[in-house]
């Protein structure tokens, strides 16, 4: 095997946590001697061991002289666990092959010069573009003042309609495009909706895949004026995950006061033109430490995002149907741009087909 194929089992390590790492990222790691696999591990959860650990302590003595593949560069400093780096050099590892240089500004480069320094061979960019996509909220969340990746899904028909007149919904896409949704839903810090679609739908906004482990996200609400109802399924139903209620800052005390009691966390903002102040909102978040949010709100929640340019990726599921009427209820509220040139536009676009509905995935440019 060469290099890029050892990185991709490194890869395929590190998936099986995605969903589990945050507010780290996921990482794989394969040791390599005379051409064998002798040692593999995955960082599975914040305070656990990083992935060089488990695969060092998996190989045992078999790592001298051996080469380490890791998806992400090594850390050097100090944090819930030690540095990697004096594991690696401990270890008496010869060669490491590293996909991408960690993207946080303030350590970027460290791990790797110190492994230089102490006689280890460093290979850098071996599946790179793989291995940054793996960490890209992280990315994000450490290059952008700790502000989380927003990721906006939306699902219609072929003639761009949410809904009928009537506010059936159920369902636009296929039960494959469902469960697929349910698996981002694992895989985010948090899931975000609009008190439209909570007192049209009473969603649980949860993860649920049959036969799978999964962790629910944090759900969060843009209720400006505290409208939710006490017995809500946000509210009552058996989770572990936090629900957030993101308000004005005139609100009932009364009725905050027994949100709470309930478990409730009600966050006040600001408003902007009579509306949440959605920038603000994304301070917040990364305060709470959210890397990642997906969108799953209304018309108006989806106009609101990306008016607001809060927006880094795009799920857009089409089904293959339409309504074939003016009426019913678009996937964005508000006005567009007049001119197509200011339409907006989507880069590293991916189409990807679940039986007859299709997913177009992008980011925003």
């Amino acid at each position: 095997m060469i290099d890029h194929e050892y990185m991709q089992q490194a890869l395929s390590l590190a998936q099986r946590a995605n969903g589990f790492t945050s507010p780290n990222p996921c990482v794989g790691a394969v040791v390599v001697r005379k051409g064998t696999i002798v040692g593999k591990g995955f960082h599975r959860a914040a305070g656990l061991p990083h992935a060089e650990v488990e695969a060092l302590d998996d190989a045992g003595p078999k790592a001298l002289d051996a080469t380490l593949y890791v998806t992400l560069e090594p850390c050097n400093h100090f944090g819930k666990t030690p540095p990697c780096t004096h594991k690696i050099i401990k270890a008496g590892i010869k060669k490491v092959v590293v996909g991408c240089i960690d993207p946080n500004p303030n350590v970027c480069g460290d791990g790797l010069n110190y492994l230089k320094d102490n006689g280890i061979k460093v290979v850098t960019g071996v599946l790179e573009k793989e291995s940054k996509h793996l960490i890209e909220t992280f990315s994000w969340f450490t290059q952008n003042e700790n502000k989380p990746f927003v990721i906006l899904k939306c699902a219609s028909t072929l003639d761009g309609k949410i809904a009928t007149s009537t506010g059936d919904s159920k369902w636009i896409t296929n039960e494959k495009s469902r469960a697929h949704v349910h698996k981002i839903r694992h895989e985010v810090d948090a899931i975000l909706v609009g008190s439209g679609t909570l007192h049209a739908d009473n969603p649980c906004l949860t993860s649920r895949i049959k036969g799978v482990q999964t962790k629910d996200p944090v759900r969060i609400v843009l209720d400006t004026h505290l409208t939710i109802k006490e017995d809500a399924n946000l509210i009552t139903q058996d989770s572990t995950a936090k629900t957030i209620i993101v308000t004005g800052p005139e609100v009932s005390t009364q009725k905050k006061a027994a949100l709470e009691k309930r478990g409730v966390q009600i966050l006040q903002i600001p408003l902007k033109d009579n509306r949440l102040d959605l920038n603000e909102l994304m301070i917040r978040l990364g305060q709470m430490s959210i890397l990642s949010l997906l969108i799953e709100g209304g018309s108006r929640v989806a106009g609101s995002v990306l008016k607001a340019g809060i927006v880094n990726k795009v799920l857009f599921f089409l089904a293959p149907k339409f309504l074939g009427g003016s009426d019913g209820t678009p996937i964005f509220e508000g006005k567009g741009p007049l001119l197509i040139k200011d339409a907006f536009k989507l880069k590293d676009v991916i189409v990807t087909q679940f039986d007859d509905d299709i997913l177009i995935k992008g980011y925003l440019k």
